[in-house]
């Protein structure tokens, strides 16, 4: 039997709060933030409720890196 994911339970707050305010993200950012905070407690590819996030941390960096001069390796 596969284990819960850890995250889902910030997923679906998520998914609640963008209904209950007409899918505009900016009213939402304490449970996105929520969930980048559970995302970060777990290995990459643990919660698949994470694979969004993980994907939106390496292109922050990315930018990141580039602001500073800095090119990033690959992924």
């Amino acid at each position: 039997m596969p284990q819960k994911d850890p995250c889902q339970k910030q997923a679906c707050e998520i998914q609640k709060c963008l209904q209950a305010n007409n899918y505009l993200e900016a009213r939402c950012e304490a449970v996105l933030q929520e969930m980048r905070r559970c995302c970060a407690q777990y290995p990459k590819g643990r919660s698949i409720c994470c694979s969004g996030f993980e994907k939106e941390k390496r292109e922050r960096e990315k930018l990141k890196a580039a602001s500073n001069g800095i090119h990033a390796a690959p992924q």
